[in-house]
């Protein structure tokens, strides 16, 4: 499986961005495909998820209400659209798919891309 992201860069604060994740392999709709982020000095944070379907999502607190994560099962994308971007919202970003149909466990990652975010 391989997973390449895109569409990070340099926005200010208040800015959007989209994300996007191409992935490889014909059994994309089946898996949940998620986006985490990595703040220098910091540990890897969950962002959101999306389940094969598209219809269930899950965000985390500091991203809800501002960050949406869809995806195209036609063309093996995920993204996400970033609205209201702070700079605390500056990390790297990563996109991530589960090995597994019925549960969420992110096995495959892809190399991540830049997200700065200035005052």
């Amino acid at each position: 499986v391989q997973l390449v992201e895109s569409g990070g860069g340099l926005v200010q604060a208040g800015g959007s961005l989209r994300l996007s994740c191409a992935a490889s392999g014909r059994t994309f709709s089946r898996y949940t495909m998620g986006w985490f982020r990595q703040a220098p000095g910091k540990e890897r944070e969950f962002v959101a998820e999306i389940r094969g379907s598209g219809y269930h999502t899950f965000y985390s607190d500091s991203v809800k209400g501002r960050f949406t994560i869809f995806r195209d099962n036609a063309k093996n994308t995920v993204f996400l659209q970033m609205n209201h971007l702070k700079p605390e919202d500056t990390a790297v970003y990563y996109c991530a798919r589960s090995s597994r149909v019925l549960i969420a466990k992110f096995d495959f990652w892809g190399q991540g891309t830049q997200v700065t975010v200035s005052s």
